[in-house]
């Protein structure tokens, strides 16, 4: 399973409570978090990093807002499951890409960071992607997901294309919307164009509406505080056949997790598109 951007305190409360129910209910082998919102909107913190480790996360991904909680810098090399996209220059804290043991074999997970519309500008992830894929396989590792963490769905869809058969996965992050596209591509590679945001549902983006809105109307600066309320969890499940690295099943996931105390008209439980 891939959860898309957690935002914020709500987010990760919300991730953290359910990852152990998930994992059980869907059977899940090996489960990958993007954390790059989860410290108050922007960026993550190691305490945080640990909490969705131990919380069931496999790997935690991040994106253009990764370096947004200074501590984080020196936490980079001390933890390889937590990944800044890999296009960032030699020489940078952590790494772009791991490469776990599981019971079911050994699984490969790479982020890239995509050019169109999102700072910093970083190295050309195409070239990025294929080297990096390309090596990992030559190593022997069968399963792969790759991230794009991108603004456009070109940059995304293009990606998944390139890569269709060399991975089990191209998912894409970063707009905090769900898309409906989900599919397997004609080699054998699952792909979504993006998983979505864990946030809240009552917002802008995750973010409280009235600041939102209240910029887009004025066109002054103003703080965009994490909303507040009923979460949903956005993401994708899939299922892999380990010794081709195929994807033999994708579906989509939406679950909706009531604040603390609150009803909300929609039950908790996953809904998932075939």
């Amino acid at each position: 399973m891939f959860l898309g951007d957690i935002v914020g305190e709500p987010g990760r409360k919300a991730v953290i409570e359910q990852l152990p129910l998930l994992k059980q209910s869907e059977e899940l082998d090996f489960i990958i978090v993007n954390g790059e919102n989860a410290a108050g909107g922007r960026g993550i913190t190691p305490r945080i990093a640990i909490d969705l480790l131990r919380a069931g996360a496999a790997v935690i991904s991040t994106g253009d807002h990764v370096w947004d909680q200074p501590e984080i810098v020196d936490y980079f090399p001390t933890e390889p499951r937590l990944l800044r996209p890999l296009n960032y220059p030699p020489g940078t804290p952590g790494n772009g890409s791991v490469v776990l043991e599981t019971a079911k074999g050994r699984i490969g997970v790479v982020l890239v960071q995509g050019r169109s519309f999102i700072q910093p500008p970083l190295d050309n992830p195409f070239l990025a992607a294929e080297s990096e894929v390309a090596r990992l396989s030559a190593d022997g590792v069968k399963v792969i997901v790759l991230e794009i963490h991108a603004e456009t769905t070109s940059e995304k869809i293009a990606m998944g294309r390139l890569l269709d058969g060399k991975v089990a996965l191209v998912v894409g992050t970063h707009t905090h919307v769900q898309t409906a596209d989900e599919t397997i591509f004609p080699a054998g590679s699952g792909y979504l164009t993006d998983a979505g945001m864990c946030g809240p549902e009552e917002s802008v983006l995750g973010r409280n509406i009235e600041s939102v809105v209240w910029r887009f109307k004025s066109g002054m600066p103003t703080r965009f505080p994490v909303a507040k309320g009923a979460v949903r969890l956005c993401g994708v499940i899939v299922d892999v056949e380990t010794d081709s690295g195929r994807c033999l099943a994708i579906r989509r996931l939406s679950m909706l997790v009531p604040e603390a105390g609150v009803e909300v008209s929609s039950p908790p439980l996953p809904s998932a598109n075939p």
